[in-house]
């Protein structure tokens, strides 16, 4: 069986690539920063969610019992954004969990190791999916000027770098309704890491990591950076506006006010 005959995983597999080399022209993607995972379960026919495996199982740390059965294109572990672009098959994985949700399968394109960052991804899709939420994508970068703005610890309040960014520019408020979340730095890939990171997610769909970077969850690949690029042009905006000499004004209150009514936010 040819997985690429499927023109709808092709589709969804393209759209990834598209982004990885959106991350890696926006230089958010240095060596083999950021990751990116995609439930792609509802685009394979049941013949192909049976392929065999590549390898031997590979075990999780603790089951993921809302993702049973569920396949996923994960980026490999050291690999570029910029080859992911090029060649997604070679660059990572489609992965299934056993019908116990305690480990995964290798299951087409080529054996590449998922991202290191796989368990962290694999809870917040299990978080997801568990509480209702058809959010398939989990999209990991590094954007530059939003790290930048959590080197500053007046900006590590969820409240304030919130209501800073959305004030930029009205399309911010609009892009990104729920705001962000804020997680005080943990060591990259941990389970520590991704618990702090589902606790935000309770509120919000992006959530920063102190002095490591962002985190967007969403249906669609493309909408989950578009809100990351959004909120990076409105720290640029901040920052160009602080480089002139000036405390930028931002939007007032109730022009972000106006925002809700007028496009029922």
């Amino acid at each position: 069986m040819n997985i690429r005959e499927n023109k709808n995983l092709m589709a969804e597999i393209d759209r990834i690539a598209e982004v990885a080399g959106y991350l890696w022209e926006r230089g958010w993607a240095e060596r083999n920063g950021g990751n990116i995972s995609v439930n792609v379960t509802n685009l394979m026919s049941e013949e192909e969610k049976r392929l065999p495996a590549i390898g031997e199982p590979i075990a999780l740390l603790e089951p993921m019992t809302a993702l049973c059965g569920h396949i996923f294109f994960v980026t490999g572990t050291g690999k570029r954004m910029r080859y992911v672009c090029k060649d997604p098959f070679c660059n990572g994985s489609l992965i299934r969990l056993s019908e116990d949700g305690a480990s995964f399968d290798i299951i087409a394109m080529q054996p590449v190791k998922p991202t290191s960052e796989l368990p962290s991804h694999l809870m917040i899709h299990n978080y997801l999916r568990a509480f209702g939420r058809d959010n398939r994508v989990v999209l990991h970068t590094h954007p530059t000027d939003l790290i930048g703005l959590t080197h500053c610890k007046p900006f590590l309040d969820s409240d304030r770098i919130t209501r800073l960014l959305w004030s930029m520019i009205p399309e911010c408020r609009i892009i990104v309704p729920k705001g962000i979340g804020i997680v005080p730095y943990e060591i990259p890939g941990t389970l520590d890491l991704a618990r702090a990171t589902i606790k935000q997610l309770e509120k919000h769909d992006v959530v920063f990591w102190e002095k490591h970077g962002i985190l967007a969850v969403g249906n669609d690949i493309i909408e989950c950076f578009d809100a990351i690029d959004t909120l990076s042009k409105s720290a640029q905006i901040f920052f160009s506006a602080r480089m002139a000499g000036y405390e930028p004004e931002g939007m007032t209150d109730r022009q972000l006010d106006d925002l809700v009514d007028a496009f029922g936010l």
